[in-house]
């Protein structure tokens, strides 16, 4: 079975572990007490009606936005003003351009047009966005964005290729959140400046079907969207396609967080011969939407990797990384039993856990800098 964690140098997971300005607690606590001072207000002038009346909407609105802001503070959804900048750039109208006049115009948060040259800088990887549309399997244009290694575009490179790690965004999400959240850019530039890892391209895969209010696991829902099918025909084939990567399982890892870490389990499970390692931070192995599935016994179950996989037959070998919080008991619990079955197949797994992590965009973006780092270890060494 011969995988392990990998080591990482200590620069590239601080850096991921760091709590970013707009998650600091003093915004919701800062929020709290003016809505203390609001209500105080309001007992104060409660003869004056104009005046008790505005220091009571002056503390609603403090109060709200002091339950946002402690909501953030715990998930880490939002770590920076460019992440709220890329956030309000997904609306339309009004809210894109609030967006656009808040982005700093760092290079890392503007997605170029497929094969666009940007000079970010010498460890920083380039952001490009690819349109994928399947029809055929019900996928309507989404929104894949592609994380190109420093250097991809120069001449003297012309004849590189690159192994590819694809990323799925976990429910309510977007692809957009491994750029925001889940800070791969950062991260990456980061572990290319500390030679954590060989140069790679990263993908953020769009699994919503352009229908982002749904809970959909990646599945291949009969009358579609088949996204199964989109991620592991479609998509991999559009990006050998397109970019210089070695097109072979070899070269090739599935990840996700949450929801995106089932539908890379269960999509990578199904296509071992597309993939080669797997890297899942807060997995589950069970589906929680057999009701899309039709309520099919046969399709649930071969949609579970709980089900499936002490008996699935291995004709290509698979390496996976798992990781949970502590602060998380079920999704460690989840990680070891997926990691005891696949060894129980003569596969290599592994469980990272993150002390004091709970199931959290925080916990994603700790973990990443491990997931990449494994995944280059499978395309330098093999699944085994």
């Amino acid at each position: 079975m011969g995988v392990a964690i990998p080591v990482v140098p200590r620069e590239v997971v601080e850096h991921a572990q760091a709590t970013g300005a707009l998650e600091s607690p003093w915004i919701w606590g800062t929020f709290v007490s003016l809505a203390v001072v609001a209500a105080m207000l309001a007992f104060r002038f409660r003869g004056r009606t104009g005046a008790r009346r505005s220091a009571i909407a002056v503390m609603l609105c403090c109060v709200l936005l002091g339950a946002v802001t402690a909501t953030n503070s715990y998930v880490g959804y939002i770590r920076t003003p460019r992440d709220l900048a890329l956030l309000l750039q997904r609306g339309g109208g009004p809210l894109r351009a609030l967006g656009e006049m808040i982005d700093d115009g760092s290079a890392e948060s503007r997605p170029r047009p497929a094969g666009f040259a940007t000079p970010e800088g010498v460890h920083a990887p380039i952001l490009e966005r690819l349109a994928v549309a399947d029809p055929a399997n019900a996928v309507p244009e989404g929104r894949t964005f592609v994380l190109l290694p420093p250097g991809y575009h120069d001449r003297a490179n012309d004849n590189r290729r690159y192994p590819v790690t694809y990323l799925v965004h976990g429910f309510p999400a977007a692809p957009e959140d491994w750029l925001g959240a889940g800070d791969a850019p950062g991260t990456l530039r980061m572990a290319y400046q500390h030679r954590a890892i060989a140069p790679m391209i990263v993908v953020s895969v769009d699994l919503t079907a352009g229908q982002p209010g749904r809970d959909l696991d990646g599945l291949d829902i009969p009358g579609g969207p088949r996204l199964e099918t989109y991620l592991a025909r479609t998509v991999v084939t559009a990006i050998d396609r397109y970019y210089r990567t070695v097109p072979d399982r070899t070269h090739r890892a599935l990840g996700g967080m949450s929801g995106g870490a089932f539908a890379a389990l269960n999509i990578g499970l199904h296509h071992t011969d597309k993939f080669a390692a797997l890297l899942l931070t807060m997995p589950y192995d069970t589906t929680t939407n057999g009701a899309l599935l039709g309520a099919d016994p046969a399709l649930v179950a071969a949609n579970t990797p709980r089900t499936y996989l002490p008996t699935m037959p291995f004709p290509n070998p698979v390496a996976t990384i798992l990781t949970a919080g502590t602060g998380a008991p079920a999704d460690i619990a989840t990680a070891n039993r997926i990691a005891d079955a696949l060894h129980a197949r003569g596969q290599g797994a592994v469980v990272h856990t993150q002390r004091g992590y709970n199931h959290t965009w925080h916990t994603a973006r700790a973990a990443l800098p491990y997931l990449l780092a494994f995944a280059d270890s499978v395309f330098k060494n093999g699944p085994r």
